[in-house]
């Protein structure tokens, strides 16, 4: 595609060399024309970059330049953030963050040393910079207008669920589909019910739909899900089916015998409902001769498999009951569905509107996301101009008499902004079907730099703004709210549909998996992104030769393999990281200049090491289920850009860290653990006016007095929504007025939920200054 992330990457890094603290260390260390003439020349390039990328596709050498600018691009935002890392390490040291200060801090090592180092690495990224400047000179690429990107308002409409919304067009087809299943009831063999058509139908929707119908649910006494996609191998399919029957993970051997032993023993006579969602395989001897006789052997009589895909020769190669063609919206649900999205927004449906809207709406040809994804571009255009041009653009071909969804999604994609843009194809990560957690997903974005503050907006309100975008324009869907239950908090997930997958995939490089890069034989040096599932660990040797540009590495499984260690060592880019660190060593390895996001969750982890303190642009710490977890380094106070600190269910946790106040910019603190020694008690939650969401409040009976209760200021903490305060078991030993300490500890009334843990003598509405 034409629209390439190579300009908002180019942007950003020009943003970053204009910083303020690179600024200053750059200034210091007598470099600041170097930085000068690097933020030029990136400007530069950024004025012609639009025509470079039409260009380059029809001219090899233009792509060339372009693959080599992307790579100097990175070297040079990592280059600056080391000047930005400085600064924020100098400022941590003096505990002062003015610009005098951090001017007048020597470092613990020769700051001639670090100057030499610096002026080496600025100077060979300018050297690279310039000959690439040189050569786009003779290109004659012609410069850009830059017009500001629109800003899209807010739409209330986000807040509701996807599972809550109304699936137009398809009570026919739903009603269809339940009485073929509930038909077989009779049936002492297993039935296939295919449900088939194009890409874009619904096809997965109306699963759903069947799926969760009442009659559906009461009928079958087993119901399991099961997205198939690429991966239709009869180990990983019993094992999943296993996982699902037993809700817990399968860890036995890959022996398909003892596999299918197993699902007999799980599943037994019961009737059971399995869905196999988007089936590709075309291969009738691997459906006859080994799956087959394996999923149709188990169950009682009524079970049944429905399976989704869009090609009829998987349907008719797997049915025993006649296939459900799913065909495109007839023309006025169509204008429904759309008109839904496109003025949803407060614009009027004039006349000249309208007309324009029909014959769009005639353009996607019924298909669902079509419809969804077209109204959700043009609730953002105001005037009939902009309609008419949308209406004029390529989109829906008629390629003998079957539309084609690809061009509408490419389109609507070439109208999101460049933040957007990066955000939606960093999606390309993660596999088909994966469910995104919403906080997860900004946080990463966040890390990765892919938007700045915007007037009011801080970075985490924008990755919202931008979150509920895509959400709306249908680039992300099945948003609903989902309850974790290890840690009972409440998170937002979504879903990608698979051809908005297939969209990311192609338009970005930078995201890929270690199957891809097996079968390609290729190295992890031009990917920047990548998740990594416990099956794949044992497959990373090699991968890391040379010095990778990995900038988000997500491994949550049991990470101690050796060939993991060294590639932390080496991965110098990171700017996310989840892992599982088994030991203090692999802690260690993590690459602290450019960190800003890091999750430990999960791992038996009894004390953090001290090395986490000097991650000075970490953002997001997790550390949920960290059960063993005991203390906290003793010097966070130096995380001064700490947003988001997730510390649920970590149960042994026995004190937070001293002065732990001072980290005011956390907007995410689940935990708050009150000790008596020196700043570390509940006076320390003062200053943490940001604090939203959940605030667990625990080993409250160490709270001296009811005065340094009322030092939590917790009535001024508006964004907070839920509290729990919590006492230990000693309670009946402590000195402390509890009833004293609770009417200090009122909260903002703004609080929707609170929750009173180890004291039970007092009631809520007694202590609660509420009308």
């Amino acid at each position: 595609m034409a629209e390439s992330l190579l300009l908002p990457l180019v942007r950003g890094v020009a943003g970053k060399a204009a910083d303020a603290l690179v600024e200053t260390v750059t200034r210091m260390c007598g470099l600041d024309d170097d930085r000068r003439m690097l933020e030029r020349h990136l400007l530069a390039v950024e004025c012609k970059l639009a025509n470079a990328e039409e260009r380059s596709e029809t001219n090899n050498y233009v792509k060339s330049w372009m693959k080599e600018l992307k790579s100097v691009a990175y070297e040079a935002g990592d280059v600056l953030d080391d000047f930005q890392y400085e600064a924020l390490r100098r400022q941590s040291k003096i505990g002062k963050s003015t610009t005098r200060k951090v001017l007048g801090y020597f470092m613990h090592r020769s700051p001639l040393l670090f100057r030499f180092e610096m002026s080496k690495k600025l100077k060979n990224i300018l050297e690279k910079i310039s000959k690439l400047v040189e050569e786009m000179n003779k290109f004659g690429l012609e410069n850009s207008v830059h017009t500001a990107e629109q800003q899209h308002p807010w739409r209330q409409t986000h807040s509701k669920l996807d599972d809550s919304t109304k699936i137009i067009g398809r009570e026919n087809d739903k009603e269809v589909a339940v009485k073929s299943l509930l038909d077989q009831q009779d049936q002492r063999k297993v039935q296939v019910l295919p449900i088939f058509g194009m890409g874009g139908l619904g096809k997965t929707t109306l699963a759903k739909m069947v799926y969760n119908e009442q009659e559906v649910q009461q009928h079958f006494k087993l119901k399991m899900w099961h997205c198939v996609s690429n991966n239709f191998g009869a180990i990983a399919l019993l094992k999943s089916i296993i996982e699902l029957a037993e809700n817990e993970r399968c860890d036995m051997p890959d022996t398909i015998e003892l596999l299918q032993k197993k699902l007999e023993e799980v599943i037994g006579r019961k009737r059971f409902l399995l869905v196999l969602d988007d089936v590709w395989n075309e291969d009738k001897r691997m459906w006859d001769d080994e799956l087959k006789p394996l999923l149709c052997s188990v169950g009682g009589p009524g079970s049944v498999i429905v399976v989704t895909c869009r090609s009829k020769q998987v349907a008719s190669i797997m049915c025993t009951v006649k296939p459900h063609e799913l065909v495109f919206l007839s023309e006025e649900d169509s204008w429904e569905l759309f008109s839904n999205k496109a003025f949803s927004n407060g614009l009027d449906e004039e006349v000249e509107l309208v007309t324009i809207g029909r014959r769009i709406v005639k353009k996607c040809g019924g298909l669902p996301l079509a419809l969804k994804t077209m109204g959700g571009l043009l609730s953002s255009k105001q005037q009939v101009q902009e309609w008419k041009a949308i209406e004029e653009s390529n989109i829906g071909d008629n390629h003998g008499g079957k539309y084609e969804v690809m061009p509408i999604l490419k389109l609507s994609y070439k109208h999101l902004s460049s933040e957007m843009k990066q955000c939606f194809a960093f999606c390309a990560m993660f596999p088909k079907d994966y469910e995104m957690q919403k906080d997860t997903l900004i946080q990463l974005w966040m890390a990765n730099g892919f938007f700045q503050e915007q007037g009011t907006m801080d970075l985490a309100q924008k990755g919202e703004f931008i979150f509920d975008e895509l959400v709306w324009r249908s680039f992300l869907q099945e948003k609903k709210l989902v309850l974790k239950c290890n840690t009972k908090y409440e998170t937002i997930v979504c879903k990608m549909h698979d051809l908005m997958h297939d969209l990311a995939k192609d338009v970005t490089d930078e995201c890929a998996s270690i199957e891809e890069l097996t079968q390609q034989k290729a190295l992890l040096k031009d990917v920047c992104h990548m998740q990594m599932p416990k099956a794949e660990l044992r497959r990373i040797s090699g991968l890391h030769k040379g010095r990778p540009h990995l900038r988000t590495l997500l491994a949550p499984s049991e990470s101690t393999h050796k060939d993991f260690k060294e590639m932390l060592q080496v991965s110098t880019s990171l700017r996310a990281l989840h892992c599982f660190p088994s030991s203090v060593a692999i802690c260690k390895a993590i690459n602290a200049k450019h960190l800003r996001y890091l999750d430990l969750s999960g791992s038996n982890i009894i004390r953090l090491p001290d090395s986490i303190c000097v991650l000075y642009n970490l953002q997001t710490l997790r550390l949920i289920d960290c059960e063993k977890l005991q203390q906290l380094p003793e010097d966070m106070t130096g995380l001064r850009k700490l947003i988001h600190l997730y510390l649920y269910g970590c149960d042994s946790l026995e004190s937070m860290s001293p002065n732990f106040g001072l980290l005011n910019n956390l907007q995410i603190l689940t935990t708050f653990v009150v000790d008596t020694g020196d700043g570390l008690g509940i006076e320390q939650l003062k200053d943490l006016q940001h604090v939203s969401n959940r605030l667990e409040l625990l080993n409250l009976s160490k709270i001296k007095s009811g005065k340094n209760a009322e030092e939590a200021n917790l009535s001024q903490k508006q964004n907070l929504s839920e509290l729990l305060f919590s006492w230990d078991q000693e309670i009946g030993d402590e000195p402390t007025d509890v009833e004293e300490v609770l009417q200090c500890l009122e909260p903002h009334s703004n609080i929707q939920k609170l929750e009173i843990c180890g004291y039970g003598g007092l009631e809520i509405s007694q202590w609660m200054r509420k009308p």
